[in-house]
């Protein structure tokens, strides 16, 4: 059986019906969209999904930011730049 990871449902037949009152009750979680019981797809409102990009840049930058921290660095005055 497939994990469902989010704390609401809905049936895909629900959310063809419902649309709008589904999105409104998700508020700020994501909706897990199941299909026969197994997860299809997860409906995220646009607020988390911005939220949850800026999270995978800063881990991105984090990740960056390690790699680099050794070196080599190149000298260069403000004049050259």
């Amino acid at each position: 059986m497939e994990s469902i990871l989010a704390d609401a449902t809905v049936s895909v037949t629900e959310l063809k019906r419902s649309y709008a009152e589904i999105l409104r009750k998700a508020e700020d979680f994501p909706v897990a969209i199941l299909n026969h019981n197994r997860p299809e797809a997860y409906l995220l409102p646009a607020a988390y999904y911005e939220r949850l990009l800026e999270r995978l840049e800063d881990i991105e930058d984090a990740l960056l930011i390690r790699e680099r921290q050794e070196g080599p660095f190149i000298e260069v005055s403000l004049d050259d730049l």
